[in-house]
């Protein structure tokens, strides 16, 4: 199971929110290039980047740090947040970008979704994100009557490449992840499936690993608040790849 850092810009800075309330936004670092390349040095093997402006604008608004972040880090990169063209999910992938993430178009739009993944196999993952099991979107503003797990099923007709699933009353809140929900999404996903929201401890992570077919775990603020360290986290869900961790000071990407 991959271990993900989660950069969240907001005015370009990163943040964390609270149950994805803006006005909750919590600066936890000042700049997002350098804590991109923090989370590289320490081993990450991916990061989870979402241009919260961008999310509720419609459009992304943090390009340029996004760029930067691709450019400047030696692993994969992700990123989602007001993602809802096929050409703008191509520029993203023209800057680096390993995988693009939508959410509100694929709930909203499910034809350009599917036109989407067909122009950019692979490339396309959809983020679920779900209060008591509805569909939220526009930035966790609008809830909608679809059901995550309806959702699930007709981005796998639509070939998304895979789903995160966020719980948003457990984003932000380290109250521990949503585990029967997971296992509810995982139980009919023939897609790989990423959790994330309110994971706060090495005991959430390895419960999780438990689950059959989860591919991974985003981590925010357990990471930033000092609830789990990164390498910790690494060593307790990939014994083999502790020894493989390069040096603290991640000199060679600066």
């Amino acid at each position: 199971m991959e271990v993900i850092p989660a950069i969240d810009l907001l005015a370009g800075q990163a943040v964390r929110l609270y149950q994805g309330d803006y006005a909750q936004a919590e600066q936890v670092a000042a700049d997002p290039v350098e804590q991109a390349k923090a989370w590289a040095a320490q081993g990450a093997t991916r990061l989870h980047v979402v241009d919260l402006d961008g999310a509720k604008r419609g459009d992304p608004v943090n390009l340029s740090i996004i760029k930067r972040i691709v450019h400047q880090v030696p692993i994969p990169v992700q990123v989602g947040g007001g993602i809802r063209s096929i050409e703008r999910a191509q520029q993203l992938i023209d800057l680096g970008v390993d995988r693009v993430i939508v959410g509100t178009l694929a709930a909203e739009e499910p034809t350009l979704l599917a036109a989407m993944t067909k122009a950019l196999p692979g490339r396309i993952w959809v983020g679920i994100d779900a209060r008591q099991g509805q569909v939220a979107t526009r930035g966790w503003v609008r809830t909608t009557p679809l059901l995550a797990t309806d959702l699930v099923r007709q981005v796998g007709e639509q070939g998304a490449a895979g789903i995160i699933y966020t719980d948003i009353h457990r984003d932000g809140t380290l109250a521990g992840p949503n585990v029967e929900q997971l296992r509810a999404i995982l139980s009919i996903s023939a897609l790989p499936v990423i959790a994330s929201g309110g994971i706060s401890s090495l005991t959430d992570l390895l419960a999780l690993l438990s689950l059959p077919g989860l591919a991974g775990a985003i981590l925010g603020k357990a990471l930033y608040s000092g609830a789990i360290q990164l390498k910790e986290a690494l060593r307790a869900v990939g014994p083999g790849r502790w020894q493989d961790i390069p040096p603290e000071n991640g000199s060679q990407w600066a």
